[in-house]
C-alpha cells in the first residue's frame, strides 16, 4: 500500500475565526499523521507560487466558472480564460497575504483522497454537513466572491492530486521539516 503525502493550508478565515484546533483535529481523528506543520505569513511571492498562473489552470478555472454562471443565469464578465486567471490569482494571492496560514502535510494510505473528502467540495454552499466546508463555511459561494471580485474564503486548501501535492509540499516546505514517526495505526497498513 502506497503512504501518500498531501498539502493542506488553513487560511487566513479559518486563522481569524480561531478554527485551527478543531480542523487539524477533523484529520487526527481519522488516523491521518501530520508530517509537517508550521504557523507562516505568506507573501506575495510565495502566494505567487503556491497559485502559479499557468494556461491549463486558467482554462479550467474559467470553464467551471462560466457553467456554474450559467447554471444560474448570471454574466461572466471576463472575455478569456487569462484575463479571467490573472483576476483569480490576483484575489487569492491578495486573500492568502491577509494573516497568517497554518501549512501542513498530512500523510497516510489515500491521504489526498481522504483529505479531499473531509474538506469538502471548494464551493462551501455545496458542502455537505461533517465536512470542514460545510460546517464551518457553508454560506459562501462563487456568486457572492464573483460579484464583490474577491476570492473564495472556504477556510481550507487541500491538494486535488498526488502530482500537485508534491509540487505544492516543495513550495511550503523543506525537507528538513518534514517528520517521520510512528503512529499506533500503522501497524494496519
Amino acid at each position: 500500500m502506497t503512504i501518500e503525502r498531501t498539502l493542506v493550508l488553513i487560511k487566513p478565515d479559518g486563522i481569524i475565526r480561531g478554527l485551527i484546533g478543531k480542523i487539524i483535529s477533523k484529520f487526527e481523528d481519522t488516523g491521518l499523521k501530520i508530517a509537517g506543520l508550521k504557523m507562516v505569513w505568506p507573501n506575495k511571492e510565495l502566494a505567487k507560487k503556491h497559485y502559479p498562473l499557468d494556461e491549463e489552470w486558467a482554462k479550467a478555472t474559467f470553464e467551471k466558472t462560466k457553467k456554474s454562471a450559467e447554471k444560474e443565469n448570471r454574466k461572466v464578465e471576463f472575455k478569456d480564460h487569462i484575463e479571467f486567471g490573472k483576476s483569480i490569482q490576483g484575489w487569492l494571492v491578495d486573500f492568502l497575504t491577509e494573516s497568517p496560514v497554518v501549512a501542513m502535510v498530512i500523510e497516510g494510505p489515500h491521504a489526498v483522497e481522504i483529505v479531499r473528502k473531509i474538506v469538502g467540495p471548494t464551493e462551501p454552499r455545496q458542502a455537505p454537513l461533517g465536512t470542514i466546508r460545510g460546517d464551518f463555511a457553508s454560506i459562501e459561494s462563487y456568486a457572492m466572491t464573483n460579484s464583490k471580485g474577491r476570492a473564495l474564503r472556504n477556510l481550507i486548501h487541500a491538494s486535488d492530486a498526488p502530482e500537485t501535492a508534491k509540487r505544492e509540499i516543495s513550495v511550503w516546505f523543506s525537507k528538513n521539516e518534514m517528520h517521520d514517526y510512528k503512529l499506533p495505526i500503522e501497524k494496519h497498513f
